[in-house]
């Protein structure tokens, strides 16, 4: 058996041992029945797929877009969930090459749990890693039509503070105006309302200067008003 179905295996072991069909309905409701669950709560979760992520006993990184491409086959959600916490626990490795599999997460079984997770938490620090790449990605993502790569452009300086591209920011949402997704005009909001966090003179000023959708500017003022 391959190192890492062996690993595979053993967190299916666990997730079965865990599971509640009684959660396991709630979470398939909350998701719009678009995903199957084990019936394990978050910090649960956390708890058993602790030992996976010991440092320690990692997969190799040469392994890791094999273990997330199987990890992403799998129909219960928790895999991904868990798939995306593994790989932040690579963050500080990341090589240029690695965009392709933070694009594959974002782009199979995508939805709201795990695209905001990825474009937050992991291209976030990718991004920060190779600047070099932002541009080219962003102007990739705009052009592909798919919503959650677009909401990933929007999301992944969500935690920049004063490192934000605010030039970059004004493109991304400048080039989506007029979009009717709710994703995308609630994603505008919230990074907007987060950077009012850091630079409120900006944001109050680019939400007056440009003709956002009601969700959008009522998210991003949120904390101004």
């Amino acid at each position: 058996m391959e190192p890492t179905t062996d690993y595979i295996t053993c967190l299916e072991a666990s997730f079965t041992k865990a599971a509640n069909q009684h959660i396991a309905t709630q979470q398939m409701a909350y998701m719009r029945h678009q995903f199957v669950f084990y019936g394990i709560k978050a910090a649960d979760r956390r708890v058993l797929q602790k030992p996976f992520l010991v440092k320690a006993y990692l997969p190799a990184k040469h392994d890791l877009n094999k273990l997330i491409i199987d990890l992403w086959s799998k129909p219960a959600r928790d895999f991904q969930l868990f798939g995306q916490e593994l790989v932040q626990q690579y963050q500080h490795h990341l090589e240029l090459e690695d965009i392709a599999i933070l694009e594959y997460m974002v782009t199979h079984k995508s939805w709201w749990d795990t695209v905001d997770f990825i474009a937050i938490n992991l291209m976030g620090p990718y991004f920060k890693k190779f600047p070099e790449q932002r541009a080219v990605y962003v102007q990739k993502w705009l052009a592909s039509n798919h919503i959650w790569l677009q909401r990933s452009a929007l999301l992944f300086q969500l935690k920049y503070k004063d490192e934000l591209d605010t030039v970059l920011l004004a493109l991304t949402i400048n080039a989506l105006l007029g979009s009717k997704e709710f994703f995308i005009n609630k994603a505008i909001g919230w990074v907007l309302r987060q950077y009012s966090r850091t630079n409120p003179y900006w944001v109050s000023t680019f939400v007056e200067q440009t003709p956002l959708e009601n969700l959008s500017r009522k998210e991003a003022l949120r904390l101004l008003n």
